[in-house]
C-alpha cells in the first residue's frame, strides 16, 4: 500500500499504558491508517496493543494499515540489526513493518556514552531486512544534504523515505523538492511545530533560550486563516503541509484532538493562504537537535543548523 499523507504520531505518548493504547485505538477508529512508532518512544508494547484494539473495533485487517517504526542509534552495529526489528516486531505484536527507518545518522555502542556518525553499513545491514518481506520499505531520518548523498552514493538501495522536523517555522521546501525529484517520500515530524512541551515551557509566548519562537497554533497568522476557512488552527497547519505532498504525523493523547487533526484532509486553504503562512518561516526555526549533547553536528547545510 501507499504510505497515507495523514499519521498518527506517537513519540511521548506515554502518560500511562493505557492511554498510549487508547490513544493509538481511537485513532485508528477515527481513520487513521498509518501509525508511526519508534524503540527509543519507550512505548512499542503499548502501541502494539493499540494497533491490535483499533483493527478490532475498526473492523479492518493489518494489510490496511501502514506501520512505520526506527532503529535507535545504540543498534547501528551491522550485527544488532535485525535484532533491533526483532524486538520492535515483538513488542507491536506485528509481522512485519511497512517502514523501518534509521532514526539518526549517528551511533554508539549498546555501552558507549559517545556518539559518532556511523550510518553506511547500517544501511547496508538494514536492506537485508527487505529480504524476507518483515520490512516492506526502509528509510532514513534527520539526514543531512551531505550525509543522504554519501548513504546514496554508497549503496544500492535508495530509502523510500526521508522523516525530518517541518512545519511552517521550518519549511525546508528547497529540500522537500530535491527528494521528490529523486523519487523518495517525505514524512513531516513535530508538523505542528512547538506544540510537544519536549520543546520547551509551552506557557511562554516568547522567544526563549526555552522556546524559540510563540506556539504555532497560537499564531495569529494560523488563527485567521482557520477562522476564514472554517477550519481549526491545526487543520490549517497540517493541510499546508499535506499540500506540499509531505506525509504529516501529528500526535495527541486527547480524542477530540485525535480526531479533529484528521479533518485537515478536507481544510481547504487559498494561493493567500499560502502565501501568508509562508512568512512565518522567513527565518527559519529548529527545535529538535540533539548536535551538543551528543557530541556531534547534525542537519549541517540545513536550514536552522
Amino acid at each position: 500500500m501507499e504510505q497515507p499523507l495523514i499519521g498518527f504520531g506517537t513519540w511521548n505518548l506515554k502518560e500511562s499504558p493505557e492511554n498510549t493504547t487508547s490513544a493509538v485505538a481511537i485513532a485508528l477508529e477515527s481513520g487513521y491508517r498509518q501509525i508511526d512508532c519508534a524503540a527509543a518512544y519507550g512505548n512499542e508494547k503499548e502501541v502494539g496493543k493499540g494497533i491490535a484494539k483499533g483493527l478490532k473495533n475498526a473492523d479492518i485487517r493489518r494489510q490496511e494499515i501502514w506501520v512505520t517504526s526506527k532503529l535507535w542509534n545504540d543498534h547501528h552495529e551491522p550485527s544488532r540489526v535485525e535484532a533491533a526489528l526483532n524486538q520492535t516486531l515483538k513488542d507491536l505484536d506485528l509481522d512485519y513493518l511497512d517502514l523501518y527507518l534509521m532514526h539518526w545518522p549517528v551511533g554508539k555502542g549498546p555501552d558507549d556514552k559517545k556518539y559518532h556518525y556511523d550510518y553506511i553499513d547500517t544501511w547496508h545491514a538494514m536492506y537485508k531486512l527487505l529480504i524476507g518481506g518483515r520490512v516492506r520499505n526502509i528509510g532514513v531520518s534527520n539526514f543531512s544534504p551531505a550525509q543522504l548523498k554519501s548513504l546514496v552514493r554508497n549503496s544500492d538501495v535508495v530509502p523510500a523515505v526521508h522523516q525530518m522536523e517541518l512545519h511552517p517555522y521550518l519549511p525546508q521546501m528547497q529540500w522537500i523538492r530535491a527528494h521528490q525529484a529523486h523519487g523518495v517520500k517525505v514524512t513531516a515530524y513535530s508538523p505542528l511545530g512547538n506544540m510537544n512541551p519536549t520543546y520547551g515551557d509551552r506557557s511562554r509566548r516568547t522567544v526563549t533560550t526555552q522556546s524559540k519562537a510563540p506556539l504555532l497554533l497560537e499564531s495569529e497568522t494560523i488563527k485567521d486563516i482557520a477562522e476564514k476557512r472554517d477550519c481549526t488552527p491545526a487543520q490549517v497547519v497540517l493541510s499546508w503541509g499535506i499540500s506540499r505532498g509531505v506525509s504529516v504525523i501529528p500526535k495527541s493523547k486527547h480524542e477530540v484532538y485525535i480526531r479533529e487533526n484528521l479533518g485537515a484532509t478536507e481544510c481547504v486553504l487559498a494561493d493567500d493562504d499560502f502565501a501568508r503562512i509562508e512568512k512565518l518561516g522567513e527565518e527559519p526555526v529548529r527545535f529538535n537537535n540533539p548536535s551538543k549533547g551528543w557530541g556531534v553536528h547534525l542537519f549541517e547545510g540545513l536550514d536552522d543548523a
